[in-house]
């Protein structure tokens, strides 16, 4: 496959993704989709692309397209990803893959009954911060890993009313999915609990009275790993943050603010008295823009705001989530050109989403061991 066609659909978040695909040497035409009035016209006259379009199902219908990549609410991403699949199109989504473990049971179905490629656009595997731990582990550089912790927080006040109330755990994947990439396993139970309590406003449309979660997981793996996860979206007062931790034997990396270096911990030789020295520095993630196409590289440092008087949060952290877009994109892409399964393939992103899901119903049940599923 030469020449790819590609829709993106959602220009909220959504928006700084089309001039990633309109500059791929793979990418032969763009279009956007958004059901705002003008916006997706608008947007493709002033960026360049080949069309616009108001409906999804435009899109589907088409038969200018070969893929698509969606960007529509959290409430949508299931029924449009298999939609998406069904009219045979190759499908990326953003996170979370779908909110119940019957729907990532039936993505994962359609992506084998289709042989065509699915990709949740993980943001969280690709930042600066993952592929160098990525790099650092793949070395040697940790030892043995000990325990590995992630947290995401993000107050969620002010924005589209699907979110209000939104279980935290059902939108972990940017504090679990990191983790069990770099340690290349998967969560096999979690024990969970919620914390504090929010307004009946907040409570009543899902049911969750949590504004904070926290998971423990049991992890697939040769040796006792266990990986913990704390999530919050309302009446927290925490500044946003998606950091993990890695603790190894001999190295031990440690990201905390978002604002901040991340930290490495050196453990020195063990001298005469109690306790082994540890030392630290800060350290600078290096651009990973050498490992994309020449014609997206800048991709990398830079993301378009589409509304600067109302920017979307995420891409305000290190210029769009520590310069991932475009490396989704070129995975995305790459794997469909290459006839191949993509990196987070339905299964990858099954593995990444159910954890979450899981952790929230043991949270409801007061900390209960739930198991879960795997999508081998």
């Amino acid at each position: 496959v030469s020449g790819l066609r590609v829709a993106v659909v959602g220009l909220g978040f959504g928006a700084a993704f089309p001039p990633i695909y309109r500059d791929h040497p793979d990418v032969s035409a763009v279009g956007v989709c958004d059901s705002r009035p003008g916006l997706a016209a608008s947007y493709a006259a002033e960026h360049g692309l080949d069309a616009a379009h108001t409906s999804i199902n435009d899109v589907l219908t088409s038969d200018s397209y070969d893929a698509v990549h969606l960007l529509t609410p959290i409430p949508d991403h299931a029924a449009h990803t298999l939609a998406v699949l069904q009219s045979g199109k190759h499908c990326a989504c953003t996170v979370p893959m779908a909110t119940t473990l019957s729907d990532l049971e039936e993505i994962v179905a359609e992506e084998r009954r289709t042989g065509l490629v699915y990709m949740m656009m993980e943001t969280a595997v690709y930042t600066h911060h993952s592929l160098y731990v990525q790099k650092l582990h793949r070395e040697g550089a940790f030892g043995r890993l000990q325990f590995l912790r992630g947290a995401h927080y993000q107050d969620m006040a002010g924005w589209p009313d699907y979110w209000l109330g939104l279980p935290p755990m059902h939108y972990a994947t940017h504090a679990i999915a990191p983790l069990l990439a770099i340690a290349d396993t998967r969560a096999t139970s979690v024990r969970a609990l919620g914390s504090g309590s929010m307004p009946d406003r907040l409570v009543a449309r899902y049911g969750n009275p949590y504004p904070v979660e926290t998971a423990s997981f049991a992890l697939e793996n040769h040796y006792p790993l266990a990986l913990e996860v704390t999530r919050s979206l309302f009446a927290t007062s925490r500044s946003y943050v998606e950091s993990f931790s890695v603790l190894g034997e001999q190295h031990s990396f440690e990201w905390h603010l978002e604002h901040e270096l991340p930290l490495l911990f050196t453990m020195q030789e063990s001298g005469a008295g109690r306790g082994s020295e540890i030392t630290y520095e800060r350290v600078t993630p290096p651009d990973t823009a050498d490992l994309l196409p020449p014609e997206i590289r800048h991709h990398s440092a830079h993301q378009l705001v589409a509304d600067p008087e109302n920017p979307h949060q995420s891409l305000l952290q290190g210029a769009g989530h520590h310069g991932s877009h475009p490396h989704l994109v070129h995975e995305f892409v790459r794997s469909i050109v290459e006839g191949r399964r993509s990196r987070i393939s339905s299964t990858e992103g099954a593995r990444w989403t159910a954890p979450g899901l899981c952790a929230h119903e043991s949270a409801m049940r007061g900390g209960e061991e739930i198991a879960v599923p795997d999508y081998a």
